[in-house]
């Protein structure tokens, strides 16, 4: 049977106070979450409804259901921890905490712990440990690009199906160019790796010229065929795509994921596809270049073969990302995709709601 559910009622007071706290989104989350588990056991679901829909266990819905009946209000709130009294309480880290999410310092772009010390009146350290508790880093940023294309979800569908229910007797590719490959050689000789001591070359360079990369990446295998020229135009590709023509058995479709780059849709290279009928295109959508398994082969390439080589000649680089193609070839590894279309566009939508309701708010 269970032990019996304890119900209670909320008054006028308390269910706008608990309302208010649960609306927090920035600041006192965990003050929020408790709110909200009040509000829904007041409504008179069940602990295992209530701590599925919140995402929590059923002994966190039932402590802080026993905690409210018992105390109201000031059940929610966190009870005294052992040891030394603190110095810094609640109030004073919640100001923290808001300052940090919801103002700027004066004449710069984001806070430095040095400067919400003196801001606050508490410690540095103090500061970078209530920083590192709620996971804020105000010094830290990324970047971020939404497609523009008006064709953006359908390219999407296009490309994740391709991905993820590929087609019977055909093969997968997916091509792009990594262009401006620079030839890089460092000004001083290398001081390699040691016990204790990281891997050190100095930071300028001399440039020996660029080389461009075209790579076609089977999805299936992991596989690479790549061929380096020192230009990147509509000729260069029409020539990559003879040897990809080349290299697939004649009696298999081929399905080329690319991007919209001007060289992809020139007129030699429509020429080239409309003779050759087994060549479906999928297009990604403009600023979308993280829907093309290849890109993330390019990164592979970067960290571990351009970025700390040293290349004295533009042959030398072409040579040494041959290299790196073979070894890859004799043991491939395909990347898998997981993430569904509906998945992608609900992150996107949830992204583009936060992104709005922190604007409509500031």
């Amino acid at each position: 049977m269970g032990r019996p559910l304890s119900v209670f009622t909320l008054s006028e007071a308390e269910e706008e106070t608990l309302r208010s706290l649960a609306r927090r989104r920035t600041t006192a989350q965990a003050l929020a979450l408790r709110a909200r588990i009040v509000l829904a056991c007041a409504a008179g679901d069940p602990n295992q409804v209530v701590a599925r829909k919140l995402g929590v266990t059923p002994q966190t819905v039932c402590k802080w259901r026993a905690r409210f009946i018992a105390q109201r209000l000031d059940g929610l709130r966190d009870e005294p921890r052992p040891g030394v009294p603190r110095s810094i309480d609640d109030t004073k880290v919640e100001a923290v905490i808001v300052a940090t999410l919801e103002t700027m310092p004066q004449g710069t772009t984001h806070w430095s712990s040095r400067g919400m010390a003196r801001s606050s009146g508490i410690s540095t350290s103090s500061v970078q440990r209530i920083w590192r508790a709620f996971g804020l880093q105000p010094h830290r940023t990324e970047t971020f690009k939404l497609s523009t294309d008006p064709l953006f979800v359908d390219k999407v569908r296009d490309v994740i199906g391709l991905y993820m229910s590929p087609p019977d007797h055909a093969l997968v590719l997916c091509v792009d160019e990594k262009s401006q490959m620079q030839a890089l050689d460092r000004t001083q000789p290398l001081l390699p790796l040691s016990p204790g001591q990281a891997e050190r070359h100095s930071y300028d360079y001399k440039r020996h010229g660029t080389t461009a990369l075209f790579a076609a990446l089977d999805i299936a295998t992991g596989r690479v065929l790549g061929r380096c020229y020192r230009r990147h135009r509509a000729t260069e590709f029409r020539r990559f795509l003879d040897a990809i023509d080349a290299a697939v058995p004649a009696d298999l479709d081929i399905h080329l994921v690319m991007d919209n780059y001007a060289t992809h849709k020139a007129p030699a290279i429509k020429a080239w596809f409309a003779k050759r009928p087994r060549y479906h295109l999928h297009f990604t959508p403009t600023y979308a270049s993280w829907l093309n398994q290849v890109e993330r082969w390019f990164a592979l390439l970067t960290e571990r073969q351009i970025r700390r080589g040293v290349h004295r000649s533009i042959k030398e680089l072409e040579l040494a990302v041959a290299a790196f193609i073979a070894d890859h070839n004799a043991a491939p590894r395909p990347f898998f995709w997981t993430k569904s279309a509906d998945q992608i566009f609900s992150s996107i939508a949830r992204f583009c709601q936060r992104t709005l309701t922190v604007h409509a708010n500031s």
